[in-house]
């Protein structure tokens, strides 16, 4: 809206300069009126919030003394970190070796947790606290948090390892399980199997009517209670071999736990999918489709603007071409070397690698110090310049003025046809429906009234403005 009525302005004032004779044609003078309408304008977490306890749980969360233990990771030897290499595609993944798997030594974040230890009783609080000369503890006595520096430190601890406490208490859990053999994969796998076609079997005699005695249907139903046991026994058995696959792929844009549920899922799929008669193991069958869930999901959730999948694959592939070329070349490659090696066209590289890059925030702190943001550095090509604004504020006023000194009608006119009031100009035709003349006439009048403006004793105090 602004902006079009600043064009307006603009145009009617270079329309109303304009060198010219009064005796100029009504047709040219309709024709510059126009033209000159369509002249080019200058366009410009804050952390969570306490929960209210009550006066009593404020009064105990102040007594209790604060204690501190720092959490240590689980070592072998001195200094040892238990690690665990998944066989590579292909070969099969011995139980000995997630054996050594030990949960406490998984880096799943290197966050330490401060625990507060909270076993202090309110009655040894209020007596530990009348000792120091305090007060006891009264019913509605209400207590100023914010004396509290140990209640402070202990929520704060609390919010910076929520994270990191729900990685070790699902670590934690999983550990329950102990892992599987060879041949105990295979007896999961054929009560599975036993239980897959116990259900067909229940189904087809539903579908087709067909009776099934009493003893009959609850061995089917017991059997297919029992394939239920041995899936969720498998799949519980091997929920660390998600976990190892996970840990590759952080820092890629999803959080951990969320890698883990993705990989879960692909547990899920591989043990529908098994095939005990094959002889692989299931460890190394179940691989394949942990990474394929977990890439799936980077895939579709990891990017702030999705990417299909089928781009994200070449994107892969075009990241794995040129970091084998520069290994090679000793240099990085150029879009013609990747080219080649890819057999597409250079330009469709360069595109390619648009698509690869990666959105940043406007928040995003610059320097060492923090205080100032990226969006700080931009220009914003559509702001409004201060002296352009005041500029354009005068020559409203001056045009209003000029106006004045013409009779209602043809100003009125010259407001409509340049969409003075607006920002929408108007043509002759709508503005003769306005007034009730015709065509021709609004034209005339217009002749008439742009022939005053142009007269130095109008013309001479917008022609600043233009200049």
């Amino acid at each position: 809206m602004i902006d079009r009525c600043e064009r307006a302005y603009v145009a009617a004032a270079r329309t109303a300069t304009r060198s010219g004779t009064k005796s100029t044609s009504a047709a040219k003078t309709s024709t510059a009126a126009e033209n000159t309408a369509d002249d080019p304008d200058t366009t410009g977490d804050a952390a969570k919030k306490p929960r209210p306890k009550s006066p009593g749980q404020k009064s105990a969360a102040k007594k209790a003394p604060a204690k501190t233990t720092r959490a240590r990771k689980g070592t072998k030897g001195e200094g040892e970190e238990t690690k665990v290499e998944l066989a590579a595609p292909g070969e099969e993944v011995d139980a000995a070796d997630l054996e050594d798997v030990d949960l406490s030594d998984l880096e799943v974040d290197a966050v330490e947790v401060d625990v507060v230890d909270a076993t202090v009783t309110e009655e040894e609080a209020d007596e530990e606290e009348a000792g120091k000369g305090g007060k006891p503890t009264d019913p509605d006595f209400v207590w100023d948090e914010e004396e509290s520096e140990a209640l402070r430190q202990a929520r704060k601890d609390a919010e910076l390892t929520a994270s990191a406490d729900s990685v070790r208490a699902y670590l934690k859990q999983i550990g329950k399980v102990a892992l599987l053999n060879a041949e105990e994969e295979v007896e999961l796998a054929k009560r599975i199997e036993a239980g897959l076609y116990a259900a067909d079997r229940v189904r087809a005699a539903e579908e087709e009517g067909e009776k099934l005695t009493t003893q009959m249907r609850r061995d089917l139903k017991w059997i297919v209670r029992d394939g239920e046991r041995a899936k969720n026994h498998l799949l519980e058995a091997n929920l660390r071999l998600v976990v190892s696959l996970a840990k590759r792929y952080t820092g890629r844009g999803m959080a951990f736990l969320d890698l883990i549920q993705e990989g879960n899922l692909g547990l899920i799929r591989a043990v529908e999918k098994f095939d005990y008669t094959k002889g692989f193991k299931f460890s190394t069958y179940a691989t394949w489709w942990i990474r394929q869930a977990i890439t799936r999901a980077m895939a579709d959730q990891a990017r702030t603007i999705r990417i299909p999948v089928h781009m994200v694959e070449v994107i892969n592939k075009l990241g794995r071409i040129q970091r084998e070329l520069l290994q090679d070349l000793g240099r990085e490659p150029t879009p013609e070397e990747l080219a080649k090696e890819m057999d597409i066209s250079p330009e469709k590289v360069l595109e390619i690698q648009q698509y690869a890059r990666e959105p940043i925030s406007l928040d995003q702190t610059i320097g060492d110090e923090g205080d100032s943001q990226l969006g700080d550095f931009i220009e914003d090509s559509e702001a409004v310049v201060a002296v352009d604004a005041v500029s354009f504020t005068l020559l409203q006023d001056q045009l209003q003025s000029v106006l004045q000194t013409l009779s209602e009608r043809e100003a009125g006119v010259v407001r409509l046809r340049f969409g003075l009031t607006d920002g929408q100009p108007r043509t002759l035709d709508e503005i003769g429906q306005v007034y009730g003349v015709t065509r021709e006439r609004i034209r005339q009048i217009e002749s008439k009234t742009m022939s005053k403006l142009r007269h130095p004793s109008r013309s001479q105090v917008l022609r600043d403005y233009l200049d």
